[in-house]
């Protein structure tokens, strides 16, 4: 589409080939502008096509191997320097490929970051077998982690491991750690901050010691909590903040919390985001991908849509609760969880989902919902979810029902041990009673009359034998 303006031009090409003549003067066309935008659009279609290509691994090995020699004088090149800290693969050719894939991944981030100009980002590796002494000086215990070091800060990152999302929150890292708001705009912007926590405070300037305060807490969260400013009378109106006083908004929620006690140090406003840092509803991220609540709500979908709606609002009359805290999952965030999800937790995803899973064992129960034809209402969730931090719903549940399958197998089988032993008990009286029968035939009348005191003895004790058997088998059935 072609724009005409009395002082510039704005094109793009159609892939129909028309050309729309938006704005005209005085009932006269400019034909030559026309003309310019066509010729600029065919000389912009190889250039375009190639900004948008996504960029590829160009072969270059930019990824160091650190080790006790070289750790020291590879960081010392780099304003920033991201460490893999990795299991030794070892002789597993599984292990084997699958680190080869997050090596290829870090040389793609690598090659992203090389063309930043403000910072020398470096990436590296650290074999956690090989290198357990560098490791311990760098002050790193967990594997398989990837951490950033900038200036005197070591930052965890704990999201999927893969080239785009690693690189975007590097840059995050590079950011300011507070965010200032001058005007209508900016304040839109962070009005449309919704799934995250976010703070922000009134100070008279830059120079105010109490801004410092907040801008070093801000330091100790960055870059997983958002911190803002203003220092604009006008701002600070339309946000209801007085001089000195910082808001702390949870995830989806419209009202603010207004932390008490201003003007704050930075160890009471660490202090509060600490207790604080637990928000009822939250978003899963690709970058905070480890919780135990899983919703899944596929947010493109109508339904989706109106069961968020349903949270927020469940979330509203629970954010004093310390013991619910709700995740959100848009399964389109994680396209290949998707089957492995649905599979381990028995569960269909194209309709919004709510559930609690043991985060140890996976084991998980979840919301019925009529395959989404009906979504619970407020009161109905609630009534749901307290019954699982009561304990009456209980992921769990589905192990004491498989013991009690195993249960119910070790009965059969008792009962099928218990019915060969009669059947052999009996086997053996009809022998004894043969030979008894034999040896009748041979003995006197008085031995007669002992054999069969003796067999009437034995038949007794047969069936005792039976009785206590039957016993037994009642009793195996019992339990």
């Amino acid at each position: 589409y072609v724009l005409l303006c009395p002082t510039s031009i704005i094109f793009s090409w159609d892939p129909s080939l028309h050309l729309h003549l938006i704005w005209e003067k005085s009932g006269h066309i400019f034909w030559t502008w026309v003309l310019v935008a066509v010729l600029l659009s065919f000389a912009g279609l190889s250039l375009g096509k190639d900004s948008l290509d996504f960029p590829e691994y160009d072969g270059k090995d930019r990824v160091h191997d650190l080790n006790a020699k070289n750790y020291k004088s590879v960081m010392k090149k780099y304003d920033v320097m991201v460490v893999y800290y990795h299991d030794h693969p070892g002789s597993s050719r599984v292990a084997q490929r699958q680190f080869e894939i997050e090596e290829l991944a870090l040389e793609l981030a690598a090659q992203v970051l090389d063309e930043f100009d403000d910072e020398d980002i470096g990436v590296g590796l650290l074999d956690a077998k090989l290198d357990k002494a560098v490791a311990k000086k760098l002050g790193l215990e967990e594997s398989d982690s990837v951490f950033i070091f900038t200036d005197d800060e070591v930052i965890e990152y704990d999201g999927e491991f893969a080239a785009d999302t690693l690189v975007e929150f590097i840059f995050d890292v590079l950011d300011d750690p507070v965010e200032i708001i001058d005007n209508s705009r900016e304040l839109k912007g962070f009005e449309n901050i919704e799934e995250d926590i976010k703070l922000v405070g009134y100070f008279k300037s830059h120079k105010s010691e109490h801004f410092e305060a907040f801008a070093d807490a801000a330091e100790e969260f960055h870059p997983h909590i958002k911190f803002f400013a203003t220092f604009s009378p006008k701002v600070a109106k339309a946000l209801d903040l007085k001089l000195n006083e910082v808001d702390f908004y949870e995830p989806f929620m419209d009202d603010p919390v207004v932390i008490p006690g201003k003007p704050y140090t930075e160890d009471e406003l660490v202090d509060f985001i600490e207790d604080h840092d637990r928000p009822t509803l939250r978003k899963l991220q690709p970058h905070n991908m480890y919780e135990i609540w899983f919703h899944y709500c596929p947010f493109h979908s109508l339904d989706g849509f109106e069961f968020l709606e349903i949270l927020k609002e469940v979330a509203e009359d629970n954010t004093d609760n310390p013991d619910l805290s709700i995740v959100w999952i848009d399964p389109d965030d994680f396209p290949l969880l998707l089957p492995h999800w649905e599979k381990i937790f028995g569960i269909d995803l194209s309709h919004p989902q709510i559930g609690v899973v043991d985060a140890d064992d996976a084991d998980s129960v979840w919301l019925d919902m009529d395959d989404g034809d009906d979504m619970p209402s407020v009161d109905e969730l609630e009534d749901w979810i307290e019954d699982v931090l009561s304990g009456e719903i209980d992921p769990d549940d589905d192990d004491d029902d498989d013991d009690d399958d195993d249960d119910d197998d070790d009965d059969d089988d008792d009962d099928d041990d218990d019915d060969d032993d009669d059947d052999d008990d009996d086997d053996d009286d009809d022998d004894d009673d043969d030979d008894d029968d034999d040896d009748d035939d041979d003995d006197d009348d008085d031995d007669d009359d002992d054999d069969d005191d003796d067999d009437d003895d034995d038949d007794d004790d047969d069936d005792d034998d039976d009785d206590d058997d039957d016993d037994d088998d009642d009793d195996d059935d019992d339990y």
